[in-house]
This record gives C-alpha cells, sequence and structure tokens, in this order.
C-alpha cells in the first residue's frame, strides 16, 4: 500500500539525464534510484523516451531483469517486456508514463487488468502543443503557402489574409492540453467554443461557450478552425467524419493534436483535395510513421508533423517535476496527480 516505507526504489526506466535522475534521488532519503544507462535505449533527440533498443547479452539482460524485480516504483514503462511488467516487477505498485495518452499502449500490452497504479505525463505536453496548435492555425490564417510559393519565385504581390481575432475556433478535449488551447486562442480575441464530455461543467478561463461530444455538428456549424485535443476512447474514435468537416466554414482549418483516429483521414483528404478546407496542421495520424503512400505528404495546404509537437528540450526538466511532486504525495500517502482511469480509458 501507499505509505512511508523505509526505502522506495525507484526505477528509471527509460532514458533521463543525469541531472534529472539527481534530482528524483534527492527527493527523499527514503527513495534509492535504479538507474543503469547502458541497460536502457539509446535517445535519438532531446527527451526521445523510446529510443534505440540495445542488444544486451545475457549478462546485461540478466543485469536489467534484477533491475525490474527490486523495483517498487518505476519511471516510465519497461522498454524491454512492457506486458510482463507485472510478472517481472513483483514488488511494483506504481508506473509514472512519460506521455499523456497511454490507454492505447496500456490495451495494446494487457496491463488494464493488473493492480499497477499509472500515472500519465498530463499537463507537461500543454504549452508545447498550445503553441503547434496556434502555429499551425496562424500558418493558413496569414497566408504562409502563398508567401512560400511567391518569395521562391522572387514574386512581389499585395495581398489580403483573414484575422485570428474574431473568429470562432473549437477545440475539442477539455482537459490540460485543451485547456490551454483555448486560453492561448482566446487570449488573440478567438471566441473560443470548446467540446467535452457529457454531464460534465467546464470552467476555463477564455472559453465562450461549453458543449459535449453529442453536440459535436452543432458545435462545429460555421467555425473558422478546429483544433482536436482529446484523448482516443470509444466516444471519440470517429468523432470527426465528413458530415462534421462539413459543418465547418469553407477555408476552415483543422488541427489534430490528439490522436489520428479520432478524425476520418480519408474524408479528411478529401475535404482539403477538394478545397473544401484551407488547410490542415497534423501531428497524429491513422497510422504512424505515416506511410509514404499518403496523398497529405504532397498537399501544400497540410503541414505534416511527426507526433513531435509535444516534444520541447525542457521536457524532462517538467516531468521529473511532475514525477518528484508525485513521489513525495506517495511518500505523504496523499492523492496522486494524473491517475490513469481505466474505465475512461485516460
Amino acid at each position: 500500500m501507499q505509505g512511508s516505507p523505509l526505502s522506495l526504489k525507484v526505477l528509471i526506466a527509460s532514458p533521463l539525464e543525469a541531472e534529472h535522475v539527481k534530482t528524483i534521488a534527492a527527493t527523499d532519503p527514503r527513495v534509492e534510484v535504479l538507474h543503469e544507462p547502458d541497460l536502457l535505449p539509446t535517445p535519438r533527440y532531446t527527451a526521445d523516451h523510446v529510443g534505440v533498443r540495445p542488444g544486451l547479452a545475457e549478462p546485461e539482460l540478466r543485469r536489467w531483469r534484477d533491475l525490474l524485480a527490486q523495483a517498487d516504483i518505476s519511471f516510465d514503462f519497461d522498454w524491454w517486456e512492457p506486458a510482463r511488467m507485472p510478472a517481472n516487477c513483483p514488488e511494483l505498485r506504481w508506473v509514472q508514463a512519460t506521455s499523456a495518452g497511454i490507454g492505447q499502449f496500456v490495451d495494446r500490452h494487457g496491463l488494464a487488468g493488473s493492480d499497477l497504479v499509472f500515472t500519465t505525463a498530463a499537463g507537461t505536453h500543454a504549452g508545447p502543443l498550445a503553441e503547434f496548435a496556434l502555429m499551425g492555425v496562424l500558418h493558413f490564417v496569414k497566408g504562409v503557402p502563398d508567401l512560400r510559393r511567391w518569395q521562391a519565385r522572387r514574386h512581389w504581390e499585395r495581398y489580403t489574409t483573414r484575422s485570428l481575432a474574431g473568429s470562432r475556433v473549437v477545440v475539442v478535449g477539455l482537459g490540460g492540453i485543451g485547456r490551454r488551447v483555448a486560453e492561448v486562442f482566446a487570449a488573440l480575441s478567438a471566441r473560443v467554443v470548446g467540446v467535452g464530455r457529457p454531464g460534465r461543467e467546464y470552467d476555463v478561463p477564455g472559453l465562450a461557450e461549453a458543449r459535449s461530444f453529442t453536440e459535436i455538428r452543432e458545435a462545429l456549424t460555421g467555425a473558422d478552425a478546429l483544433v482536436l485535443a482529446c484523448p482516443l476512447t470509444d466516444e471519440t474514435r470517429g468523432l470527426i467524419g465528413l458530415a462534421e468537416l462539413a459543418a465547418l466554414a469553407p477555408g476552415a482549418v483543422v488541427v489534430n493534436i490528439a490522436r489520428g483516429p479520432v478524425i476520418d483521414e480519408p474524408a479528411l483528404v478529401d475535404a482539403l483535395s477538394s478545397g473544401r478546407l484551407g488547410g490542415a496542421c497534423l501531428d497524429v495520424f491513422a497510422e504512424e510513421p505515416l506511410p509514404a503512400r499518403s496523398p497529405l505528404w504532397a498537399m501544400d495546404n497540410v503541414i505534416v508533423s511527426p507526433h513531435s509537437a509535444s516534444t520541447v528540450d525542457a521536457e524532462n526538466a517538467l516531468l521529473t517535476e511532475l514525477f518528484t511532486d508525485n513521489l513525495r504525495r506517495w511518500l505523504a500517502g496523499r492523492p496522486l496527480r494524473n491517475v490513469f482511469d481505466r474505465e475512461k480509458g485516460y
């Protein structure tokens, strides 16, 4: 049970800089950190928690198994055999994930039925994702694709753009990310309509109106921009289809920082190809990596981002701050932040 043990063994299960490991170790005298970087994947970029898997020989694998067997708490899921964490980690009680959306991962590896507590990284990515969403909308609202084409041809032509101020922006998903997106767009005088779960009341700064998923089409009618920031659940899978895209204003911009299956991708391609939509800024896709055959790659009115919009150079510092706060809560017997709800899927 959660409480005040004499010692608490914390496994660092994905790549993390030494400075952040030291911060975790200094959280409390009862914390003992298990960290062997040579047994972990090699990060490809800053804050890469997947990395390149190491080719461990049997002696190194035995060392990793021994660390797994000792861990009371794990910073991230086991890179080696995540599905076997309940068996390989008999002392384990809690996993702090490095991602906000872990529902698909937990289901895919059969961990939903375990007794483990999972906490997510919800909130740590809100700022970067809100910046990305703003960039994506402004890119098309201010006519950047035309500017780039004219610059390449050394062509000078006066032109008129649209204004974000006064436009109707619909934000689907009102968790930490959606709230931050709403605040950012409202700060630039957009009229922000939020869409969240039925039966909930949302007190979000800058929100002009709130509706439920069941009213999605009414919320989207005449909208100039749509930002998807919701988790992928049974309720949100395929939430945005042909009819929902058709409800948007002509020339509207779609930004997806949620998960690919939230939107009907073929319907999105059709709406972009026909010119019905002004543009799309996409960080997530139905299939990742985005296949080379996808028409989205070659479309001038699409920004393709390789599921990296949330990854910034400060991410590991933010994750460490969240984790150490949760460690102190765990030791004090207080509720943890961002506990994953198996029924809701986030």
